[in-house]
């Protein structure tokens, strides 16, 4: 059973340093420039566009490029210059944005998929593009040849897609709510596992590469750390949305992960705590506190003359409780519930109130937000979504 929306206590409204307006339809995804006072944006509109602040301190486009098809993902690379779009028809188109930002130039393009492009990832030190689709697929292309190297097929619609250089180990996400590890070379994959934590499909990934940790953001609004590094199959479950997830970033210097959702909020977890695993939910015919039968346990209803209960979970323990031994309600942030959910009673009396603490940051945007970028190099957040702008705010909301 899901664990019931309170709510949020912890709120701090961040610093909004600017906002950039003009785009006609949503924008999928937006991207702070190194550097430089300039944002880039995709949107449905299918314009491509390159924000530059003027001295007035309004961001005016210095590029506005019309694309064939809605442009559903980009991919940036500030060392190259090298932007990487995907569109709705399946094709990546890949350009070069002159020193100034006042330019682009077409490269080349891929006809990588046979739907919409749902991600995209361009990896300078291999010099490969790596993409999923709505058509089922993960490919990844040379950047110098425009060849297809290879491709797998998932489960279901690819969502999430993060690599790690080091080991050549890409992570997919589908909608099935399955992640699939595939280790590349250079004209071949293989299967190296696939795990399976969420109830709904997969939205987002994030990779931490020096902790060796993956984020997953699911439909079924829970975030889940994969200590991958650990290899002990530690799984951490995080729970502060009350709609699905739709984009995570990582903060690494701060060690803090940034989550955003359908429902507006933007949450900010600190990942530098040691935090502890929800454990299994308990089967059981009766209350494992009072030993109440549950009402499905028919013989034990007629041999104690007692009418069934509902049966519900403290998640502190995972003990299968009646509602009158689970009458209580607590956050337990260290286990990921940032929010009151339901507990034993003798669970609740043993939560302190150090054991309460938040060890995340909440911030209501008002507006369904697509995409999160932060910008490690001046602690900047962007946001982008369905009300077709594209905010900017500043270091502070980063801080607990």
């Amino acid at each position: 059973m899901a664990a019931e929306p309170q709510p949020k206590a912890l709120t701090r409204k961040p610093l909004l340093l600017n906002k950039v307006e003009g785009s006609q339809e949503v924008v999928n995804m937006a991207a702070i420039v190194p550097k430089e006072d300039g944002v880039i944006s995709v949107s449905e509109d299918r314009t491509v566009r390159v924000w530059l602040k003027r001295d007035s301190g309004q961001y005016w486009p210095s590029i506005y490029h019309a694309m064939p098809s809605p442009c559903s993902c980009m991919s940036f690379n500030p060392e190259t210059r090298r932007l990487s779009i995907g569109l709705d028809n399946g094709t990546i188109s890949e350009f070069i944005l002159s020193e100034d930002y006042n330019k682009m130039t077409l490269v080349k393009s891929y006809q990588a998929h046979q739907s919409r492009v749902i991600m995209i990832l361009f990896v300078l030190e291999m010099e490969w593009v790596l993409s999923t689709g709505q058509d089922k697929h993960f490919t990844w292309h040379c950047s110098e040849s425009g060849q297809r190297l290879g491709g797998y097929r998932t489960s279901a619609g690819a969502c999430g897609l993060q690599f790690d250089v080091e080991t050549r180990h890409v992570f997919v996400g589908d909608h099935s709510g399955q992640v699939t590890i595939l280790k590349l070379e250079q004209e071949s994959c293989s299967l190296v596992t696939t795990f399976k934590g969420h109830t709904g499909g997969v939205t987002a990934l994030c990779w931490d590469p020096i902790q060796r940790v993956l984020f997953s953001g699911s439909s079924d609004h829970s975030i889940i750390m994969w200590d991958i590094g650990g290899r002990k199959g530690t799984a951490i479950e995080l729970q502060g949305h009350n709609d699905k997830v739709q984009s995570l970033s990582y903060a690494h210097h701060t060690r803090q992960l940034i989550s955003c959702g359908a429902d507006g909020g933007i949450v900010v977890w600190n990942m530098d705590v040691e935090r502890q695993e929800t454990p299994e939910w308990l089967d059981s015919d009766s209350c494992q506190k009072c030993d109440q039968p549950f009402f499905w346990n028919f013989k034990q209803m007629w041999d104690s003359k007692k009418i069934g209960l509902r049966q519900h979970h403290c998640r502190k323990c995972g003990k299968a409780v009646c509602g009158k031994c689970s009458s209580k309600r607590s956050s337990i942030p260290l286990m990921g519930f940032e929010f009151e959910v339901r507990v034993c009673d003798s669970c609740h009396e043993s939560i302190t109130d150090e054991e309460r603490a938040p060890t995340a940051t909440f911030h209501d945007s008002k507006h369904n937000i697509v995409h999160v970028h932060f910008d490690a190099t001046r602690g900047w957040l962007l946001t982008s979504g369905t009300d077709k702008v594209i905010k900017v705010g500043a270091r502070n909301v980063l801080l607990l």
